[in-house]
């Protein structure tokens, strides 16, 4: 019993470290992307008759990042036709832009993914993409 005591306390000494080092971390890991909300976006009928609409909300948490470009793929990866505001948002850093996103109801049973994939610059260098799997 003498030797499970010592034992106890270094046990509970390392698992503090762990508990501040990953508190400590956790800034740092989600300030290197961006968001896009909502994770699993619904299409609903448009004024327009045969397309279906969506809205979807970027926020750049990146100092490094001034556009993102939009897509709309299948369960495969194929594009899909879509119309939007913006197919390249041009954005600041800790701006937050709000965008439609039209589909044919012909391609609506194919859409998947609508995904934002940030760039270093306008049309160049892809950083990171992040996708909203859409019900």
């Amino acid at each position: 019993m003498v030797f499970t005591q010592p034992l106890y306390w270094l046990n509970v000494l390392l698992n503090n470290v762990k508990v501040i080092l990953l508190l400590a971390l956790l800034p740092f890991g989600s300030a290197v992307a961006h968001d896009m909300t909502p994770t699993y976006p619904v299409f609903k009928d448009s004024f327009m008759s045969g397309v279906s609409v969506t809205t979807l909300n970027i926020f750049n948490k990146r100092m490094d990042v001034s556009y993102y470009e939009i897509g709309v793929f299948t369960e495969e990866w194929e594009p899909v036709p879509f119309v939007s505001q913006y197919e390249i948002i041009p954005m600041d850093y800790l701006d937050t832009v709000s965008f439609d996103v039209y589909v044919s109801n012909l391609s609506l049973g194919s859409v998947e993914f609508i995904c934002s994939i940030s760039q270093l610059q306008e049309g160049n260098t892809v950083s990171s993409k992040i996708c909203s799997r859409v019900k």
